[in-house]
């Protein structure tokens, strides 16, 4: 039914749909793609908060959704400035794990985490470590500085084991950049 009627959600019904059926575990191919449908139209009224949970959404149930991406993408870049950290953490997440690549989105969510870095919590600050460490982005040296300050200054207590794995792989994936294990290239 909720196909049906999609044309009459606004931003956050849609947010909220895509929200729900993913937490859930629905698998409703239809759904999501008239969500997707209906969303890239009216992009441009979606809130900070609408446009990650609805990248979220699509990460968690597993959905590739480009031209969603590519208009949450661009929408978020010109609004990066309002997003909280959860929701920086969130959409580089999100993106990460469908494996969607957005460098410019990066990049600005690099800038705007390294202004609020210390409102990060022991979480948001583990899952945009490891979206980082997933995505190759051009420099992520010196948000990699700013956000190790930021995790020894809440020290290793504040994080739980996934969170510490998350901020090693981004620390080994920028040691790597900066050292290739040549040995192990060579086959390759």
């Amino acid at each position: 039914e909720s196909e049906q009627r999609i044309g009459t959600f606004n931003p956050q019904d849609l947010s909220n749909t895509a929200w729900s059926f993913a937490t859930l575990g629905v698998r409703a191919p239809k759904l999501f793609d008239a969500i997707v449908r209906e969303s890239v139209q009216h992009i441009g009224s979606f809130t900070a908060q609408n446009l990650t949970n609805t990248v979220w959404a699509y990460a968690s149930a597993g959905v590739h959704a480009p031209e969603l991406f590519d208009a949450i993408a661009y929408e978020s870049e010109q609004r990066i400035g309002s997003f909280k950290p959860q929701e920086l953490a969130n959409t580089a997440w999100a993106f990460a794990t469908l494996g969607t690549p957005a460098p410019q989105l990066f990049d600005a969510i690099a800038h705007a985490s390294e202004q609020r870095i210390g409102n990060f919590n022991a979480q948001e600050l583990a899952n945009t470590a490891w979206a980082f460490a997933i995505v190759d982005t051009a420099d992520r040296g010196a948000f990699v500085k700013v956000l190790s300050a930021r995790a020894a200054e809440m020290g290793l207590a504040a994080f739980n084991g996934e969170q510490r794995r998350h901020l090693h792989q981004l620390f080994l994936s920028v040691e790597l950049d900066a050292n290739p294990p040549t040995e192990l290239l060579a086959p390759i």
